[in-house]
């Protein structure tokens, strides 16, 4: 055998040797390798496209719920507001929709963080009872049942100051005022932000 000839042979056995080496490296991890391939070759495509067979279209958002414009919902706040400067008073003021989600909260100079969560605690209050707070206030004196329903909730507040906001006979909101010394003024600013709105709610 010429030198040539032993040369190409010695090369092609170590060819072999080096083809075989691989195979059985690649052999070891090839099950996992050959999963992964076949489910991103074959399977992949066939998952995709059950994927965007089976994405269910999205849920259409929820209307928002019923209540005062937030044009509306600030001029009554804010005519709360005025009337409760007017008479010296330091007071928060909050506007809820029929959610009782807040629409507005307003403070005068100097308010307290205690008469702001009044406000608002008097506003979710009435909405949640349907009645004006000073209504309710008065209603838990004799009815056992319903002053417990009011006690079994701390952030209830039956001082008055609460108000409801309708449009013809729905409740479409509510409107409270806390931090006057007197929850009678507090009473009186939110009836006048009620007034201020009373004919344009809808």
């Amino acid at each position: 055998m010429s030198k040539l000839i032993r040369v190409w042979v010695a090369a092609a056995a170590m060819a072999s040797l080096v083809s075989l080496s691989v195979a059985q490296t690649t052999g070891s991890a090839g099950p996992s390798a050959g999963s992964v391939s076949g489910a991103a070759g074959a399977g992949g495509v066939g998952a995709g496209a059950g994927a965007v067979a089976t994405t269910a279209p999205a849920a259409p958002q929820a209307p928002a719920a019923r209540g005062p414009s937030l044009k509306l919902a600030l001029e009554a706040a804010q005519k709360a507001l005025e009337t409760c400067k007017g008479l010296d008073q330091k007071v928060g003021v909050t506007v809820v929709d029929s959610a009782g989600v807040l629409k507005v909260v307003l403070a005068t100079d100097g308010a307290s963080t205690r008469g702001v969560a009044s406000s608002t605690n008097k506003a979710l209050t009435a909405l949640a009872f349907t009645t004006a707070t000073s209504d309710l206030g008065e209603k838990i004196k004799t009815d056992t049942t319903l002053a417990e329903k009011v006690a079994s909730n701390a952030n209830y507040n039956t001082h008055a100051g609460g108000v409801l906001l309708k449009a013809g006979d729905d409740v479409i909101g509510a409107i409270g005022v806390g931090g006057a010394k007197g929850s009678e003024k507090d009473e009186a600013c939110a009836v006048a932000g009620l007034q201020k709105v009373k004919g344009r709610l809808k």
